[in-house]
């Protein structure tokens, strides 16, 4: 899905490097989601069921996404 690809990559080339350890594992854990998945929870709300993922995206990415970088 071509958002989600873009909010990605965005994310990944401006933002990573201020990420800790423990943040860089579970962003790699929510890059193993479905983009269909992932747009349905940013997007929509729609829960992942991982408490981590989703406070890891309500913290960086959802925050990301409404800053105007995507």
């Amino acid at each position: 899905m071509r958002e989600i690809d873009l909010l990605l990559r965005e994310f990944s080339n401006t933002s990573m490097k201020d990420l800790n350890s423990n943040d860089i594992s579970i962003f790699d854990e929510v890059l193993d989601y479905d983009d269909q998945k992932l747009y349905d929870y940013i997007f929509k709300n729609e829960s992942l069921g991982n408490k981590d993922h989703e406070s890891f995206i309500n913290k960086y990415l959802k925050t990301f996404s409404k800053q105007g970088n995507f």
